[in-house]
């Protein structure tokens, strides 16, 4: 009765999942004669798709994908598309046409996929560099360009380049010397991807958040780790990108691992933010050059007030005329009435410093 049952089972997955691909492939087919059927005229596909998965077994074979991909244009010429499982991607290698994608039509263009690594480990799509093109995409980038990126900034943050780069000539002198009086030699052994892996973590982690991280550091092991783990599940292959209808089955575990590395980072982040809190409510914001995350912090702030409001108490003009003493009382203060315009729970939710709170 067991085994009946067990080749009764097997039997009935086996036919749902037969009546599944067949259902995809129909499906694909149709939409491939739509397509042809229009109206509009496609870029020619390349050859060698297979159903449901496309041209991603030739992208993943031994050969490197650019060599795939210009054998391909040596074919179909130089605008031709290709599919990715579900989705079917434009591929250019004329610089002319690439020049009018950008130009003529860059808003077709200006978007990003959506893929598993920006969801999970980007907040949802928050992130500047992986978020869609839209609304606010176009805030953030005017607050990096206008704050985080500005010439100022990016000025004014030079002395950390500068020491770090010292600091890491300083490391290999040190080596030298000590390889010279221990080997006699007067060549020394440097491994430059740990060199260039502590040099870019320091200038990233002083710039964002102010801390260095010396190399047998726990803390700097500790954020070396995940940062490495996060780089590399974000350029990792995930099969629900291109056939989103296996994201349930999450193949490779790499939707779990992605929640494990968004994790991570986050606890971190979040660390230094507390920290960088900390430190402006009691005071000694100007004790140490804002970093990033200071002046993020500072449009929150900014932000938070436009959340209100602003009305004079009473018709009479202010009082703008200069006195001896600074601290000497106006006859009409500069006085205004805060009026919430935003739901109330966004106020609750905002946690927002001290200082800010008792204006």
């Amino acid at each position: 009765m067991i085994s009946m049952e067990l080749h009764l089972m097997f039997q009935t997955a086996l036919t749902a999942t037969f009546l599944i691909v067949a259902i995809i492939f129909l499906y694909q087919m149709l939409s491939q004669k739509m397509t042809k059927s229009s109206k509009i005229k496609s870029p020619p596909q390349a050859k060698g798709a297979w159903p449901i998965i496309g041209h991603l077994h030739l992208l993943g074979g031994p050969e490197l994908p650019h060599i795939v991909l210009g054998r391909m244009a040596d074919e179909c010429g130089p605008i031709f598309t290709i599919k990715l499982g579900v989705y079917q991607i434009l591929v250019v290698s004329d610089h002319m046409i690439a020049k009018e994608c950008f130009t003529k039509n860059d808003k077709v263009f200006a978007s990003r996929p959506k893929i598993l690594a920006a969801e999970l480990m980007a907040y949802n799509y928050a992130g500047f560099g992986v978020s869609p093109y839209g609304d606010y995409w176009k805030h953030m980038r005017k607050m990096v360009i206008a704050e985080l990126l500005s010439h100022r900034n990016v000025e004014m943050l030079r002395y950390i380049r500068v020491q770090e780069v010292g600091a890491s000539m300083k490391d290999i002198f040190e080596t030298w010397v000590t390889n010279k009086k221990s080997a006699y030699a007067d060549m020394a052994r440097v491994e430059m991807k740990e060199l260039f892996g502590n040099l870019i973590l320091n200038i990233i982690g002083r710039t964002i958040s102010g801390k260095r991280f010396p190399p047998n550091d726990d803390e700097a092991v500790r954020v070396h780790r995940v940062v490495r783990k996060f780089f590399e599940l974000c350029g990792t292959f995930v099969v629900s990108d291109y056939i989103p209808y296996v994201k349930c089955l999450d193949l490779g575990g790499r939707e779990k691992a992605m929640k494990l590395s968004a994790k991570d980072l986050d606890n971190i982040l979040e660390e230094w933010l507390d920290e960088h809190k900390k430190r402006r409510e009691t005071g000694l914001k100007g004790e140490s050059k804002p970093d990033f995350m200071d002046v993020l912090i500072s449009i929150l702030e900014a932000s938070l007030l436009q959340g209100f409001e602003l009305m004079k108490p009473s018709t009479e003009p202010i009082d703008m005329t200069a006195s001896v003493g600074l601290t000497n009382m106006k006859k009409t203060p500069l006085e205004v009435l805060l009026s919430p315009r935003l739901p109330i729970h966004m106020y609750h939710a905002a946690d927002a410093p001290n200082d800010l709170v008792s204006i």
